[in-house]
């Protein structure tokens, strides 16, 4: 056999072979990337929500401080965190020198109550005297008002125990309200000023909420409205709109909406804490949240389409409620979306339905 016989004999087994590939190729069918589950979207009323974040912060912290200034602190009976009442003692001052101008006070009054006695008794002469013309009159008027100076000393030196009593009182610093202390600045020793800051007080230990919103999402916002925070060991904390501020910042165009918080559970004053305010519900359309794919920082459904492939779909979600969430844009109402499954897929698969497992 010649050379040339060899290579044509070569050609025509490769081109045999080439052709039952291809007839094999296009006898098999094509095969299901994956086997998925499908769902179809469904009409729900969710309510609608504005999230938002803000700051923790006491709904009405009570600066407390004494009313007397020179004077040594003698004991602090509270540490920050403790819970108080209303008139329990917080703070006691050295009551040495008080109680040494109140006994002085309380001499003075009786020394000029018995002066009193004594006026008294002058002026029941003075007008005996006066009725019977045994003596001048003017001297029996002298005796009649030294009566009337006398009450006056009295009543002087009432009013000056009164005020030592009372400045003997601001040396213990009592509680105005129910509630837990926040902040202490002073220590045993220390001499006082008045109106210096000692302690300070959360009242009632009721927090709030503090949210900035810009002004499109404040106009929707009202009193008593529903909030939901997430405290720092993920446990969910209500609360309930208590009031707006009346005017925007010029700057931001922003407004700050108030909540209170009645049981803050791991917040405290001073953390910042994410959470949403809920509105009115509504009728929307919405599909199980695992069918939605994130990529590229987009939102995406795949849509089950003609002989089982399926199409990527970008939409735009709303709220979210449970294990469903609302589509808003990108999805009509009659249309199957993948489920179980859904994350692995691309653009044209074809896949293979199967029923949703319970």
């Amino acid at each position: 056999m010649t050379a040339s016989s060899l290579r044509a004999l070569l050609a025509l087994s490769c081109g045999l072979v080439l052709a039952a590939c291809g007839a094999d190729d296009a006898a098999t069918p094509a095969t299901p990337s994956l086997s998925v589950s499908v769902a179809e979207p469904a009409m729900q009323s969710l309510p609608r929500r504005i999230p938002a974040s803000g700051s923790i912060a006491a709904w009405e912290e009570v600066v407390l401080g004494v009313e007397l200034s020179g004077q040594r602190v003698a004991s602090v009976a509270v540490e920050v965190g403790d819970e108080v009442r209303e008139g329990q003692p917080l703070l006691q001052l050295d009551t040495r020198t008080l109680a040494m101008e109140l006994r002085q006070a309380e001499a003075a009054l009786a020394q000029a109550e018995a002066n009193l006695t004594v006026a008294s008794a002058n002026a029941r002469r003075g007008e005996m005297l006066k009725r019977e013309q045994l003596v001048a009159a003017s001297e029996a008027d002298q005796l009649i008002a030294g009566e009337l100076t006398a009450k006056a000393q009295r009543d002087t030196a009432r009013a000056q125990v009164d005020s030592a009593r009372l400045r003997l009182g601001f040396a213990t610093l009592r509680a105005p309200h129910d509630g837990v202390i926040s902040a202490r600045s002073v220590q045993p020793g220390q001499v006082v000023t008045a109106g210096a800051e000692l302690l300070r007080l959360i009242r009632d230990r009721r927090l709030e909420w503090r949210a900035e919103l810009p002004e499109d999402a404040l106009v929707q916002i009202e009193e008593g409205m529903p909030v939901r925070l997430q405290a720092p060991d993920g446990q969910p904390v209500t609360g309930t709109v208590r009031t707006l501020s009346p005017g925007l910042d010029s700057r931001s165009r922003t407004g700050t909406v108030f909540a209170d918080l009645p049981a803050p559970g791991g917040l405290r004053a001073g953390m910042y804490a994410p959470g949403e305010i809920l509105l009115a519900e509504r009728e929307v359309r919405t599909v199980p949240a695992a069918a939605i794919v994130e990529r590229d920082g987009y939102r995406y459904l795949f849509v089950l389409g003609e002989g089982d492939v399926v199409a990527q779909r970008r939409v735009e979600l709303g709220a979210r409620s449970g294990d469903v969430v609302e589509v808003r844009e990108g999805l009509e109402g009659d249309e199957r979306v993948v489920v179980e499954g859904a994350g692995f897929l691309a653009d044209g698969d074809l896949v293979r339905v199967v029923p949703t497992q319970d």
